[in-house]
This record gives structure tokens, sequence and C-alpha cells, in this order.
């Protein structure tokens, strides 16, 4: 498989910029950056994005995250590896990303229990984090990005 263009935000430099000032945006503290991490892998895992799956689990990998938790967030329902305000970012993340599959897109369950763990700035950022992360998945999936092929780094990594 080829990609059927450059990614969109490469071609058109102001995109790219928009695009990491908001990605920026969702890291203001409150929210731990493992979690943004585990966000970002398991909204690429949802949307079939190859390059930030390939990416994510590499920056989560960079930033201390253990293997376990990288191998077992796309069923961390059923994994004893999270905290529960995690979870609540997990559970989130999955609600926004998958919009379409159910009547009342981010149920108030899921809604309750994200706000249970994170004040207004916390949620904020969570939604800004999962915002940004679709937006890149999208651009990479409608273009065909492929993933980056660092083999040597994942050996090494």
């Amino acid at each position: 498989m080829s990609a059927r263009m450059k990614n969109a935000a490469m071609v058109l430099p102001e995109a790219m910029q928009a695009l990491l000032a908001l990605g920026k945006s969702a890291q203001n503290g409150s929210v731990p950056q493992k979690t943004i991490d585990l966000m970002h892998l398991r909204a690429s895992q949802i949307n079939g994005c190859s390059v930030c799956v390939d990416m994510h689990w590499r920056e989560a990998r960079r930033a201390g995250e253990t293997d376990e938790r990288m191998f077992a967030v796309a069923a961390w329902r059923e994994t004893p590896y999270f905290t529960d305000a995690e979870r609540a970012a997990l559970a989130l993340t999955e609600a926004v990303t998958r919009l379409a599959d159910r009547p009342d897109p981010v149920p108030d369950d899921v809604w309750n229990e994200a706000k249970r763990h994170y004040d207004e700035r916390g949620l904020a950022s969570l939604l800004v984090a999962i915002v940004t992360i679709n937006a890149w998945n999208r651009l990479n999936a409608a273009t065909r990005q492929m993933a980056f092929g660092r083999l040597p780094d994942a050996v090494s990594a």
C-alpha cells in the first residue's frame, strides 16, 4: 500500500501549525502525559492509524510507559494495569472517538466518571487531546499514510 498524497497538514503549513498548537494546548499539566499518551494510542488503534499507533507507543515508551500497559491498552477494561482516572480517560477517549456508534455519543456515566477524576481544566485537556489525535488519525487514514517503519528503533526502543 502506498500513500495517496502527503498528509494534508504537510501540504498546508498553516494546518500543521494549528494542529501542533492545538495538541500542545492539551498539555496543561493537570492530566499526566502518560495518560495522554495512552489516550493517543487507544484512539489511534480504534481509527486504524498506523502512523499514530507506531508513533505513540514509541513516545509512551520514551516517557517511561511499561510494555504491559501499552500492550493492554486495547483491552484496558479487562486488565489490572490502569488507575481509575486512566480508565475514565480511556472510556472518554473511546466515546468521543466513536461518536456515531450509539444514540448518546458520550453517555452520562462515562462523562460523570471522567468528571469524578478531573476538574474542568483537566476535562478540557482530555477533550482537546482526543480531538487532536482524532484529527491526525483522520488525515492519515484518508490519505493512507504508512507507519514510518523504523524497525531498528522498535528493536532497540
